[in-house]
This record gives structure tokens, C-alpha cells and sequence, in this order.
């Protein structure tokens, strides 16, 4: 029950931006798919049945100024299973907002959504976070992450890592 009062809060606390009356102009100067990599090191309950995790990051985000963007954001987490676990793995769906300080140089950021987990019985997800700080430029964003799937059944899907994604413009 707190993770639907909690998605509920953030989803109001974000209406503000999102209720926006003028128009939405997309170019190659606010707007683009950023597509890459992760990898982690599993950690809590993941970290007891997992040795290593590497993903694909997909998102597309829309700059609202030249500090603040924001958009949706997916992709696919594999877990490697150690020992005689399986390999498991999560499919995010989630939104996401960034702030970038400058043009060039430091950003911060966090996605919000729901974790689809695959190869694992009797549990299909939960809520997902993905905080992140990195460096970005106009091609590229390298950052460290922590991410969580709080799972059905109590399980919390935890990682630690970095990531790296390429900035693919729209023309």
C-alpha cells in the first residue's frame, strides 16, 4: 500500500510539468533517443543468487529548457545466476527526469515506473527505481546507477553499476 500512495504522490507532485498549455516542438536540439549499456554488481537479495548483471538502456527524452528533461525509458537487465540459479531478468518500464547543470558536465537523475521481471515463477515485478549522476555532452551520457525492483513476495531486486548511452538525434 506505501508504493501506491508513493507512485501516486510523485505522479501529482510531476503534474505541474507536465500540464503545459503551449505546444511541444520537437527538434534535434530537445529531443532524441539515447540508446546504450549497463553493468552491475548485484547486491542484497539479488546479490545472493546473482553474480553480475549487463543491460541495454533505451529511453527518449524531451528538454523542457536546457536544464531539465525528461521522458520514458525501457530496455533489458540480465541477471547471470551463480550456482545453480538461473539467469533472470527485468524489462523497465518507467519514466524518467534529468537535471543538467550545464551544456556540458554534470546531471542527475532518477526513472520511476514498474520493474517486469522474466525467468523468475510465481513473481512478475514491481516498482522500479533507477537513480543516476553522471556526465553528459551533447553525444554521450556515462553515469553510475542504483537500481531496485521492489518485487512481489518481499524480494528486492537490487544492482549497482555504470552505464554509458549515445545520443541518437532526431532530424
Amino acid at each position: 500500500m506505501k508504493k501506491t500512495f508513493l507512485i501516486i504522490g510523485i505522479v501529482l507532485g510531476l503534474n505541474p510539468l507536465f500540464g503545459q498549455e503551449e505546444d511541444i516542438d520537437l527538434t534535434v536540439d530537445n529531443s532524441w533517443l539515447k540508446a546504450g549499456i549497463t553493468a552491475g554488481v548485484p547486491v542484497s537479495d539479488a546479490g545472493d543468487v546473482s553474480s553480475f548483471a549487463l543491460g541495454l538502456d533505451l529511453r527518449g527524452q524531451y528538454l523542457f529548457n536546457p536544464n531539465l528533461g525528461i521522458g520514458v525509458a525501457t530496455g533489458y537487465n540480465n541477471y547471470f545466476g551463480k550456482d545453480n540459479y538461473d539467469d533472470f531478468g527485468i524489462v523497465p518500464l518507467a519514466g524518467f527526469i534529468r537535471y543538467y547543470f550545464t551544456p556540458d558536465g554534470l546531471f542527475f537523475g532518477s526513472d520511476l515506473g514498474y520493474g517486469f521481471l522474466t525467468g523468475v515463477d510465481d513473481n512478475e515485478g514491481g516498482l522500479y527505481i533507477n537513480p543516476q549522476i553522471g556526465y553528459h555532452n551533447r553525444d554521450w551520457n556515462i553515469y553510475a546507477y542504483y537500481q531496485n525492483t521492489f518485487a512481489e513476495n518481499d524480494v528486492d531486486i537490487q544492482a549497482v553499476g555504470i552505464g554509458a548511452t549515445y545520443n541518437i538525434r532526431f532530424k
